[in-house]
């Protein structure tokens, strides 16, 4: 995914996420962003012993409140996710298999007259000052898919 064009990104950075049970599961370190659209589309955060790991974990459905990142999957979902560099390029078949392990449609490939509800997409849950309600990877249109880049690079 790309570097952020702007500071809402970077202002995820350092943030607690929290899981959907209220456990706290470490802070973000990185946020990716999609290659075509730009749209923020996935966070690190440091999980496992002492921290030594960076795991993914989809933008779609948080919400920010405070200094605190709110996620709808619970830590051992969190935890249990594909092991993928967090240091490179992540690449489609990565990021198809992240998907898969959080139950999760690809952005883009919904199907047709699929909104997304309430909470589902990247947006201004909580007090995130972020705009908008479409999910990461969508072009910013609901229900028309949009088109989804592949893979992804963190910021520089």
């Amino acid at each position: 995914m790309n570097a952020p064009l702007d500071d809402a990104p970077r202002s995820l950075t350092g943030l607690h996420v929290v899981d959907a049970d209220g456990a706290k599961v470490g802070k973000v370190q990185q946020v990716y962003r999609d290659d075509a659209t730009n749209d923020p589309e996935w966070i690190t955060v440091r999980t496992g012993l002492f921290g030594m790991k960076e795991t993914f974990i989809p933008l779609a459905g948080v919400r920010r409140t405070g200094d605190d990142l709110h996620v709808p999957h619970d830590k051992e979902t969190i935890k249990a996710a594909p092991r993928v560099d967090a240091d490179g390029h992540l690449d489609p078949s990565e990021e198809d298999e992240l998907y898969r392990h959080y139950g999760m449609a690809r952005p883009g490939t919904a199907e047709v007259g699929e909104v997304p509800g309430p909470g589902e997409g990247w947006g201004p849950g909580g007090d995130s000052g972020a705009g908008g309600t479409s999910p990461p990877g969508s072009g910013g249109t609901s229900g028309t898919g949009g088109t989804s880049g592949t893979g992804g690079r963190p910021p520089a």
